[in-house]
């Protein structure tokens, strides 16, 4: 009797770290799809102001949006900490190079 009721603590607490897992997963899944995101239209628009299509303000206020989004997930772990750095310095290169040309 005693070897069921351990099976059975042990098959629910199974279940509540799989369901657990789940939910962080789908949390940091969410958390690196809008930092994808913010680069994404931090770059769209890197390339418009380029072009002239755009202003720099424009692209600046993305970069800022793009790092507090990078930072946030680095901070929380979801992205490795020397990964975010290296995110950010590849985007704020752009950001020179564009303001630089202007």
């Amino acid at each position: 009797m005693g070897v069921l009721l351990a099976n059975k603590k042990k098959k629910d607490s199974a279940e509540k770290r799989h369901r657990q897992s789940e939910e962080r997963r789908l949390r940091n899944k969410a958390v690196k799809s809008s930092v994808r995101t913010s680069a994404k239209k931090f770059v769209v628009l890197a390339q418009k102001s380029e072009r002239g299509s755009a202003n720099v303000g424009d692209a600046e206020a993305a970069l800022k949006d793009m790092i507090k989004r990078i930072d946030t997930a680095a901070q929380k772990g979801i992205i490795k900490k020397n990964a975010a750095a290296r995110k950010k310095s590849r985007m704020q290169r752009l950001f020179n190079s564009i303001k630089a040309a202007q």
